[in-house]
């Protein structure tokens, strides 16, 4: 079966995520007047990222909800004992100076308008869907996808094959019909392998290995590599 849509994550895919959130942490350090907690502005955005990520593991996982990990990445990343309006607002006061630095990465829109035509699109993303309609609405591309399935909603989250299923079923397409572009080898591209999609590992950092993934370092390579063979045959040598 050809190739008819394409599937996309959206943090460090299309949207710059990591410049946002460096940018975010670090204008909100300094207007709680936290900076000066750390030995230096790399230490403090080091430790929010393990805090980030120990705390994402654990909704992913289904332990916790998506308030109840903002709230407690706050809590450890201060180490102070908030309530949950305290770390909440915390929070609430991070995510303004987040928002600030939004950005797409400038291959985004490029390849998007290359695949508008021949490919329908929508987005799975293992967010919540208030964020990234937010997200998306705010960089100008939200109508460019028919539809965004998000994990906060559905109760699972990639690497579940179930996540993926629900966002073909979205589109109403079957999952050898979908391709799906991630940046993460593993929750992405392998999930949706073994989901049954077309799974596109968009290694942006030039990481390479994983050979049994199809493998892209700029969206500017996907457009060729859907149109040249839709079924690909090979794990990519693209990069």
């Amino acid at each position: 079966m050809p190739i008819r849509a394409v599937l996309w994550d959206v943090d460090d895919t299309i949207f710059d995520y990591h410049s946002s959130d460096r940018l975010g942490i670090l204008g909100h350090l300094r207007a709680e007047g936290l900076d000066g907690g750390y030995d230096s502005a790399d230490q403090a955005l080091a430790h929010w990222k393990e805090v980030t990520a120990v705390h994402w593991t654990r909704f992913t996982a289904g332990e916790v909800d998506w308030q109840g990990q903002r709230r407690d990445r706050v809590r450890m990343f201060t180490g102070q004992t908030l309530s949950d309006a305290e770390a909440d607002a915390w929070f609430d006061r991070y995510i303004v100076h987040f928002e600030a630095a939004w950005s797409l990465f400038p291959d985004t829109v490029p390849a998007l308008d290359v695949l508008a035509d021949g490919y329908r699109h929508a987005v799975l993303s293992n967010s919540s869907l208030v964020v990234q309609e937010r997200k998306l609405t705010a960089l100008g591309v939200r109508d460019r996808f028919e539809a965004v399935v998000c994990a906060a909603e559905l109760g699972f989250s990639k690497p579940d094959a179930q996540a993926f299923h629900t966002a073909c079923e979205a589109i109403g397409l079957p999952p050898g019909e979908v391709a799906y572009v991630g940046d993460e080898p593993d929750i992405d591209a392998r999930g949706a392998v073994e989901a049954g999609l077309t799974g596109i590992w968009l290694d942006r950092t030039g990481i390479g290995g994983r050979p049994e993934l199809i493998r892209i370092t700029g969206l500017d390579q996907l457009p060729a590599l859907l149109q040249g063979d839709t079924r690909f045959g090979a794990p990519s040598t693209f990069g």
